[in-house]
């Protein structure tokens, strides 16, 4: 038995609204993409303008140059190592390949100027002078470089060259994986996108509230009661 009609329909209407507008929202009717998929690039959009390091980490990586360093990295396969072996070679180091295993001699700093020339070009969406400059996929350049420069902190901190290891991870977060994860994305400034970046969050807020209100008018107009 429905205790009160008028407050339980009322919420029955605006949960009809709320999965209304939660269909429009997963249609593709946003230059193609839902609602979801638009906002999620937008926002990586924005964030991606906002997350260039690699003039800093440059700055960090010139510290180093002629500090000669001997590393021995542990590689997924063969394969990899050997694809490693020429990211290590392009920065001026000595790499030898034993099966999945990579040893590496050189400046540290040379060997890291090359990979976050590799970062900054990735950033920039130019992949084609990335897998030119190797001969293979670039983003699979990239995933070496990552690979193999976890390995060489490890290496590193093992030989008790903390600073040299810290280097390392600073150029693998600010550097590698930051250009890895915005490839291909068109970075934007906030002040740019300023009204639609507060329309969505003043939605996100309405439209939770929408939903959390149409609950309680139901259960409250079917006659249920919260209490102590």
């Amino acid at each position: 038995m429905i205790a009160n009609k008028k407050e339980f329909f009322g919420g029955v209407g605006m949960m009809m609204a709320f999965i209304i507008v939660l269909i429009i929202m997963f249609s593709p009717i946003f230059k193609g993409q839902n609602g979801l998929d638009y906002l999620d690039n937008l926002y990586n959009s924005i964030s991606k303008g906002s997350a260039y390091y690699i003039p800093k980490v440059k700055e960090e990586v010139n510290h180093f140059k002629g500090k000669s360093v001997t590393v021995t990295m542990n590689m997924t396969n063969q394969k990899q190592a050997e694809q490693a072996a020429l990211l290590f070679k392009a920065g001026g180091a000595e790499p030898i390949v034993q099966e999945a295993q990579l040893k590496v001699t050189g400046g540290l700093g040379e060997i890291l100027e090359n990979c976050v020339a590799d970062a900054d070009a990735m950033y920039h969406n130019d992949g084609k002078n990335v897998s030119g400059k190797y001969n293979h996929d670039e983003k699979q350049a990239l995933y070496n470089w990552w690979q193999a420069l976890n390995a060489m902190e490890k290496d590193l901190k093992k030989q008790k060259k903390f600073k040299e290891a810290e280097i390392v991870a600073l150029v693998v977060k600010k550097a590698v994986e930051s250009s890895y994860n915005y490839y291909k994305i068109e970075p934007q400034k906030i002040t740019d996108r300023m009204y639609i970046v507060i329309f969505s969050l003043v939605f996100y807020v309405i439209y939770t509230m929408w939903y959390g209100f149409a609950i309680m008018f139901m259960f409250e107009g079917w006659g249920m009661r919260l209490g102590h």
